[in-house]
């Protein structure tokens, strides 16, 4: 009885008013869709799309396209273009910024000139009316960028293309509407085109000079993840609002945002990690939901003028899209499958398309004898465009999901199966900098990598019962952080009398191939490195990284990287060289090498031969006495990076021993790192220092290569 009083109260007439029951049936929709429809091989956003058509007005009518189905539209549209900028490739941006310009416009030229073709000669409305409907088939919507994000090939050269593209396309497209609509408004003066360009260019001032400053300032002041969030969303939106003040689109707005955090969220970080789920759990489904509640599948039977009009729209809009993906493939030399995924993104529309269609559908250019207002588009137009959003996004989804699933499939075949044998080890010795060591230890190796990275914790005899517990839980904390990113780290923990003794014991048991250190809290020009790192440097001949964080990885601007000259006869080199290419790659930092000229050519014949990112400068630098010129060059928001040797080695230099005294003293805003090569051991003892020292500096160096001058192995 009282459930049934309970369930008479609620409003279950239709369409749906409960707040409560309208989410629910979108989650489950968002649950079930691609659940059900991946059974028959369909792709999961036309599963979103037809469950769209299904439940909304034109279907069933459970729910009505009302403002809340709009907002979370336009947030998951903004949110798509956003996703693109952030997850984008800048340096295969930058190296292919001419390609992106060439098929930006032949995705737009060829649509457009047989757009008006077929809409004037064809379907017979005027010049001006088959201009603003051609350029409707000129723009994209990256409907299915998610499932080229869900297969991991959005660095692929062919989407870094197609991103490009779809901002020319828009951006052009958006310009022949204000055109149009002004010109029939007749407010298209000179005026009017002086005002949207000096706003276009206050807007672009804005996002790229100024989001930067506010961005880097807060995520050094504020680490908290939930903050990071809600800020990231929030200047998103802000560039979109700034965008459509400006008089563009706000879709321009957002992908702009996300070029800008681009270089502030690392792929690999627990916040990118996050902006990837709340987007494709929640916000993008209810756009593809959105987009299925405008499709209204009764006008295929409300007379031929719809279904002529619409046959065109579909033909010439995805034949068209489909030659210039081509076109692009040849010209480019692209593979077959690139040029299929190239078509794939860029043939669906949707919101560029049905802004356009809506614009040019309330445009009144007349009245008939009736009194009856005479549009510059008519419905069957807009009934056409509507086919065309439901046609050319299942297109894409199936095409999408074919070519970026060969492509994945190419470029897990293509990489070396073979075990490389390398692995990282962390070594955790204070609880607030667990999170920026794991960050780092994940850097050194490519993303979505195989090699493992162990979180080691040096428990003490004496201290072993408070030590074990303060240990387990950075361990935990280590591995929580990683599991964030979708990566994980392997714990030990490991008792010792001697914390160096721990470390390099483990390195031995478990083959450690790289190891990073944090810097000890209390270093200073008289003991820089410390006993710990110290001894182990002594004792073991493997990649060793030396690490002082002074603010949060994603808030650096450059990796300046200082080599010793005949670093290349070194037996680690290819494999340092190797790793600081992946430290800048991963955390999208420009690259600066600072070399003797010779050291300097080979860096580069071993850059250019892996095909590295276009966003390397070469500096030459062969007089270490001048080392300190760097406190002048190296920026604030710099990670400093210094390639030294151990003594006795091909690439050692007396001025090496210098410096402890140096970053203890002129660098100590900076964070640096110091990377010691794998060498291969030395038979004979290593030589003195070659030259006096000021005395000034005497006890840094002693302390730094005490252990060193020795060569002695100690009694463990």
């Amino acid at each position: 009885m009282l459930l049934t009083l309970l369930l008479n109260a609620l409003d279950f007439s239709l369409p749906l008013k409960n707040p409560v029951i309208i989410f629910s049936l979108v989650l489950f929709i968002i649950l079930f869709a691609p659940i059900l429809l991946q059974r028959i091989k369909v792709p999961h956003i036309i599963g979103l799309i037809l469950a769209g058509t299904l439940v909304g007005p034109y279907g069933l009518n459970l729910l009505q396209r009302d403002s809340s189905i709009v907002l979370f539209g336009t947030v998951g549209l903004l949110y798509i273009m956003f996703l693109a900028g952030l997850e984008i490739d800048l340096s295969e941006f930058k190296k292919n910024r001419n390609k992106i310009m060439v098929f930006g416009l032949a995705t737009f030229v060829l649509p457009l000139t047989c757009g008006v073709l077929a809409s004037h000669y064809v379907l017979g409305y005027s010049v001006m009316a088959s201009v603003l409907l051609a350029s409707m088939f000129s723009t994209h919507t990256l409907v299915s960028y998610p499932i080229a994000s869900r297969y991991g090939v959005t660095r692929n050269r062919a989407v870094t293309l197609t991103i490009g593209g779809t901002m020319i396309t828009d951006i052009l497209a958006l310009l022949i509407l204000a055109a149009i609509s002004g010109m029939t408004k007749g407010t298209a003066d000179a005026a009017f085109w002086v005002r949207l360009g000096g706003s276009s260019l206050v807007f672009v001032g804005i996002v790229f000079f100024g989001f930067p400053i506010i961005i880097r300032w807060f995520f050094k002041r504020f680490t908290d993840s939930v903050s990071q969030y809600i800020f990231v969303l929030a200047m998103v939106f802000l560039a979109a609002f700034l965008a459509e003040a400006a008089g563009v689109e706000a879709i321009i707005g957002a992908f702009f945002a996300g070029l800008v955090l681009n270089q502030f969220v690392p792929h690999s970080s627990p916040l990118m990690n996050r902006i990837d789920f709340v987007g494709n759990a929640l916000f993008i489904p209810f756009f593809l939901i959105g987009v299925g509640m405008l499709v209204d599948v009764s006008v295929l039977v409300k007379g031929t003028g719809a279904l002529k009009v619409a046959a065109v729209i579909v033909f010439v809009a995805i034949v068209t899209k489909y030659v210039a993906a081509k076109i692009t493939q040849k010209a480019f030399r692209l593979t077959p499958t690139e040029g299929d995924l190239i078509f794939g993104l860029s043939s669906s529309h949707a919101a560029a398309t049905l802004a356009i269609i809506l614009v040019g559908y309330n445009i009144i250019i007349g009245e008939t004898p009736n009194g009856d207002p005479i549009r510059l588009l008519d419905e069957d137009v807009l009934n056409g465009t509507i086919i065309l959003i439901l046609v050319s996004c299942a297109v894409s989804s199936f095409q999408v999901e074919k070519s970026a699933r060969t492509l994945a499939l190419a470029e897990d075949t293509a990489a070396d199966p073979a075990e490389t044998g390398e692995k990282i080890l962390v070594s955790l010795a204070y609880p607030d900098t667990v999170e920026e060591m794991v960050d780092f230890s994940l850097l050194l190796r490519p993303r979505k990598s195989a090699v493992p990275v162990y979180a080691l914790h040096i428990v003490s005899d004496d201290e072993a019962d408070a030590q074990e517990a303060a240990g387990k839980k950075m361990l935990e904390q280590a591995q929580r952080h990683a599991a964030a990113t979708e990566n994980k780290v392997l714990p030990l923990i490991r008792y010792d009398a001697s914390r160096s003794n721990g470390i390099i014991y483990s390195i031995k048991e478990q083959k450690i191939t790289s190891v990073l250190l944090g810097l000890h809290r209390s270093f200073t020009a008289h003991d820089f490195l410390g006993p710990v790192a110290e001894k182990v440097l002594e004792s073991t001949s493997e990649e060793l990284f030396v690490y002082q964080p002074r603010q949060p990885l994603n808030t650096l601007g450059r990796l300046v990287a200082v080599v010793p000259p005949q670093a290349e006869l070194e037996a680690g080199f290819d494999h340092w060289l190797h790793t600081v290419r992946t430290i800048a790659k991963e955390a999208a930092l420009p690259l600066v090498w600072h070399a003797h000229p010779a050291t300097l050519g080979v860096i580069r014949e071993h850059n250019t031969a892996a095909a590295t990112s276009p966003n390397v400068q070469y500096q030459p630098f062969d007089n270490w006495d001048d080392f300190l010129i760097f406190s002048k060059q190296v920026q604030a928001n710099d990670l400093f990076l210094i390639v030294s040797s151990r003594p006795g080695h091909a690439s050692y230099l007396r001025q090496l021993a210098r410096l402890p005294y140096y970053l203890a003293t002129y660098f100590t805003e900076n964070s640096f790192l110091l990377l010691f090569p794998h060498q291969l051991p030395l038979e004979a003892g290593a030589p003195e220092l070659a030259a006096a020292i000021p005395e000034e500096e005497a006890h840094g160096v002693r302390s730094y290569f005490k252990g060193l001058l020795s060569r002695r192995k100690q009694p463990r």
